[in-house]
């Protein structure tokens, strides 16, 4: 059996007690850390791959008609550019009331197939709005369309965001 030379021995403890070269830093601050839900008004789109939010900064929102409203505006040109598209027309009507976080949105225009895509654009923007006007948590808004042939729902926007 070979025994380790005493130079090799000294050599390897020496580079193992030099490190990696970095010195010691104080604590630094991160700032804070996100915390719940993002600020402010978001509108959901059509896109290849679901419903997609876009934020609305400054968008007030004293009521639902108010989401509406936003959501029949349609993407901006910069988000169309990015494959967004409104797939609820200027011609529908809509109107929609809340109680503790039930959302029922009457669409007398509206016939219902499976989860669709505009559906989901109705569901998603009317619970984010839900949650900013009565401070509803988004996986509690649960959402009613009446349409010309019935009901459908209820409905939570994870629904539409989870394919």
């Amino acid at each position: 059996m070979m025994r380790p030379r005493p130079a090799a021995v000294c050599c390897l403890l020496a580079v193992a007690a030099t490190g990696c070269g970095i010195r010691p830093t104080g604590v630094t601050d991160g700032g804070k850390a996100p915390s719940g839900i993002s600020q402010g008004m978001r509108v959901y789109f059509a896109s290849d791959s679901g419903p997609r939010g876009v934020s609305r900064p400054g968008a007030k929102i004293d009521d639902l008609d108010d989401a509406f409203k936003l959501l029949l505006s349609g993407p901006s040109p910069e988000e169309r550019a990015t494959g967004l598209a409104n797939l609820i027309t200027r011609g529908e009507t809509f109107s929609a009331t809340s109680r503790h976080g039930k959302v029922t949105v009457n669409a007398p225009g509206r016939y219902f197939g499976l989860q669709d895509q505009s559906t989901g654009q109705l569901v998603c923007t009317l619970a984010r709005a839900e949650v900013l006007l009565h401070g509803t948590r988004p996986d509690k808004v649960q959402v009613t369309v009446v349409g010309a042939d019935g009901r459908a729902g209820p409905y939570q926007c994870q629904q539409f965001l989870s394919r």
